[in-house]
């Protein structure tokens, strides 16, 4: 299981939110920068890069910080945010992602996502699936939907989708604990699907419980700010996949 730091940005800093909600927001650093090399620093390989101003906006909004990264760090970036057209995807790979994110738009358009799927190539494009309540969740967590996210995940699985984040918005920030029930419902739906959980991480037993349950990464963010998981601790999976991926 691969460990993915979180950077989510509001005015170019590096901030966190609870519940989604932008009223109740953290600035932790203003050098984004700075953060993404402490990560580089202690052998993380991955970023999740999101940009909150550009998934309010409509708009992306901090290409910027995505070029800077990116320039002085040798992470896997997956930056998403805003993406609302095939110039934003290939702007977003021109500044360095490696990854483009994306997940309201799939909800939207359809057709539109599919077309970077097989543009792009599903290995580079990385669907993002909020939830509240097993229902998806979009434009920065501010507008619910009916559709549920198993329907949501079958939909596009039979598209060409292999990998999805998938966030409970009800856990994200809180540092309570993880939705290892909803994970483990859409590990057992979909056993080939790429699974990333993100949402609610608190301490280092929960990336132990939700590499149990089959999920092939976890994004961290609040816990690791908090200083509720120490980078040291990470360094064992990042070791575990580097001793994988020698094989």
């Amino acid at each position: 299981m691969q460990i993915i730091p979180a950077i989510d940005l509001i005015d170019g800093k590096c901030v966190r939110l609870t519940e989604g909600d932008y009223q109740q927001k953290t600035i932790y650093n203003e050098n984004p920068l700075e953060i993404a090399q402490l990560f580089e620093d202690a052998g993380i390989q991955r970023l999740h890069l999101v940009d909150l101003d550009g998934a309010k906006a409509g708009k992306i909004i901090n290409y910027k910080v995505l070029e800077t990264i990116a320039k002085h760090t040798n992470l896997l970036i997956d930056f998403g945010g805003g993406v609302k057209t095939n110039e934003d995807v290939q702007s977003i790979f021109d500044a360095g992602a490696y990854f483009v994110s994306v997940g309201s738009i799939a909800v939207k358009n359809k057709e539109l996502f599919v077309s970077w799927i097989q543009k792009f190539g599903a290995n580079r494009i990385l669907l993002g699936a909020d939830v509240r309540e097993e229902k998806i969740a979009i434009h920065g967590w501010l507008e619910n939907t009916n559709l549920s996210i198993i329907d949501f995940l079958e939909e596009y699985s039979q598209a060409g989708v292999t990998q999805v984040f998938c966030t409970d918005i009800s856990k994200d920030g809180k540092l309570q604990g993880v939705s290892a029930d909803l994970y483990r419902k859409i590990r057992t739906n979909f056993p080939d699907l790429q699974l990333i959980a993100s949402g609610g991480v608190s301490n280092i037993a929960d990336l132990y419980e939700l590499e149990a349950i089959g999920c092939q990464g976890v994004i961290v963010g609040k816990a690791l700010y908090e200083n509720r998981i120490s980078l040291a601790e990470l360094q064992h999976f990042e070791k575990k996949n580097d001793d994988i991926n020698s094989r």
